[in-house]
């Protein structure tokens, strides 16, 4: 019974201990010793903690001037308070933040290589947007050119007005592109496909007009 309540009285003691339980670290020099008890004279039961371990801070007496801690392979002592510092030790430091540095030159590698890639994707796109709005008025040039040679036969007058649609359609696509400058490939590839189709009704326009401007020698021949 008495062993009992010995073990229940320990464990009131010991319990807020480790429940206030902080952080320390060894501070910039070598090695510190660790003893059984708060003082010299206690013998040590570790030569020596190297600088910037990690220890757990149990209990500091100002009094005496000792600090008792748990290393991380749970061996606890006593050690002089003025070893040890609430941060990590200045060549901890220096390795995160070289760490940091190699991390935020690799980030700016890559940003500059997805900024290169960028470039050359943007001029590749103003190349071909460029390429697109010529041949587009290219071929609005040659529309208006038909309208006015087939101006004067009364039969192309629905063809005409087909032709003024089909006009102020490829307008409005032109005005479209230069809206739409920051989706250059897509609209690049649209007016290749409206080029293509206007092409194909130049020539079938050709095709109809031509019969008509110029009389047959079958027409002459009963005149």
């Amino acid at each position: 019974m008495n062993y009992f309540v010995k073990t229940i009285a320990a464990l009131l003691f010991v319990w807020p201990l480790l429940l206030s339980a902080e952080t320390a670290y060894i501070n910039d020099n070598l090695y510190v010793p660790l003893r059984s008890g708060a003082g010299l004279n206690f013998r040590i039961i570790h030569k020596g903690i190297k600088s910037g371990t990690k220890l757990e801070l149990i209990n500091t007496d100002s009094s005496t001037g000792y600090s008792e801690v748990r290393t991380p392979d749970g061996l606890q002592g006593f050690l002089p308070t003025r070893f040890l510092t609430s941060e990590p030790i200045a060549a901890q430091k220096l390795i995160v933040a070289q760490r940091e540095l190699t991390n935020l030159r690799n980030e700016k590698e890559q940003l500059q290589t997805a900024l290169t890639n960028l470039k050359n994707e943007h001029a590749e796109l103003s190349e071909n947007f460029s390429t697109s709005e010529r041949k587009l008025a290219e071929n609005t040039a040659e529309l208006d050119r038909i309208k006015s040679v087939s101006s004067n036969a009364l039969n192309l007058d629905r063809r005409n007005r087909e032709l003024r649609e089909s006009n102020e359609q490829l307008r409005n696509d032109l005005e479209l592109l230069q809206v739409e400058n920051m989706r250059l490939k897509d609209t690049s590839e649209s007016n290749m496909l409206m080029i293509g189709g206007g092409l194909v009704l130049l020539g079938v326009l050709i095709a109809l007009i031509l019969p008509l401007i110029k009389p047959s020698r079958k027409n002459d021949s009963w005149a």
